[in-house]
């Protein structure tokens, strides 16, 4: 990190509201967690009376076994239509607590005061404030041009997929293109999956020249467990491993972590509701608000008819908290919605009275 950069640089807002009484479509975390996580988290607490192992041995192979399991059984269709890349090895697993911890870790490695990185906009807005924290320049891309985008000159470029806030996934096979790129130019390629999971698209994990960065706090409904992990098959691995944290993972989290990473079938039950539930909002919404597609669980709304502060307050006034997407780069008139389960959507569209 850049120690002259620290004094130039502020915090971003994000979603999340702390208000227990208030109903939370602000932030885009599942409402739900698999069955029995609560039971490991309390078993854990005799863990945390020792020092975890610093290699976290089982959960680095949760994490892998759930990346073998997503690209040949969610993600089986997209990766038929990929490019097939042989036997590639298996991506080394790096834990973090949480997907930005991850993100930073990347950066830390890659970036040097003076270089560049090509980053989406709009998106998740840490991403400049951190490529700014190694004393680095954003070079800002609409999200949906990075992939035409030259990544030569460049020390990093990030992908977010699919994009927060406007929900859309990479097309695979311009990935894939962008990818090699990237590795012909010398040029690491962050790809930041904190929501592909409620996709069917597999993981770039094992993609040459790609780093991945997963967060565990999303598909699982665990947003203060901080857990998550990157993942690469590119030389870069080695350096992550040695500058990531000793004891970066606390000892409850890395035992949440490998059960919930075991709970397959919650994560395509889960796929399958929020397919549901994504699609009956979408409907309903478009009778008030632009609605764009999305593959996320959440929904980027552009607000038409009045100012946005009156759609956040009336919601609020509804006991339901939603987003400001104002906040995003390049938005002025936009909210953005969680989907979560039927009876608390029916409550979000109430309270947006549609």
């Amino acid at each position: 990190m850049d120690s002259e950069a620290i004094d130039t640089v502020s915090r971003v807002v994000h979603g999340g509201d702390t208000d227990p009484d208030v109903l939370d479509f602000s932030a885009n975390t599942n409402p739900v967690s698999p069955a029995g996580t609560r039971n490991v988290y309390e078993a854990a607490f005799d863990r945390a009376r020792r020092y975890p192992d610093p290699d976290y041995p089982a959960f680095r192979t949760a994490a892998a076994t759930y990346l073998d399991w997503e690209r040949s059984t969610v993600g089986a269709g997209a990766a038929g239509n990929s490019t097939d890349h042989g036997d590639t090895p298996s991506p080394t697993i790096v834990p973090t607590a949480g997907g930005l911890v991850g993100i930073r870790l990347v950066l830390e490695c890659v970036l040097s005061a003076g270089d560049s990185a090509i980053v989406p906009t709009p998106s998740f807005s840490e991403y400049a404030r951190e490529v700014r924290l190694q004393g680095a320049t954003p070079v800002f891309v609409d999200y949906d041009r990075v992939l035409d985008t030259d990544p030569a000159e460049h020390a990093l470029a990030i992908v977010c997929n699919p994009n927060n806030p406007t929900g859309e996934t990479s097309d695979r096979d311009r990935l894939e293109q962008f990818a090699a790129r990237c590795t012909a130019a010398d040029t690491t390629l962050l790809v930041d999956e904190a929501f592909l999971d409620f996709t069917r698209e597999p993981s770039m994990a094992d993609r040459p020249g790609v780093v991945v960065a997963r967060s565990l706090t999303k598909i699982f409904g665990l947003p203060g467990l901080r857990a998550g992990f990157l993942a690469t098959t590119d030389s870069l691995a080695e350096r992550l491993v040695t500058a990531q944290p000793t004891w970066g993972l606390s000892a409850p989290a890395a035992a949440v972590g490998e059960h919930c990473l075991g709970q397959t079938a919650f994560v395509e039950e889960t796929i399958d509701r929020v397919e549901r539930e994504r699609k009956r909002l979408a409907d309903r919404l478009a009778d008030r608000f632009e609605v764009s597609p999305s593959n996320a669980p959440f929904l980027l709304l552009e607000v038409l008819d009045e100012p946005v502060d009156r759609i956040i307050d009336r919601a609020r006034e509804h006991g339901v908290a939603i987003r400001d997407a104002r906040s995003f780069r390049g938005l002025n008139s936009h909210v953005r919605v969680a989907v979560k389960r039927r009876s608390a959507n029916d409550r979000l569209l109430e309270a947006l009275d549609v």
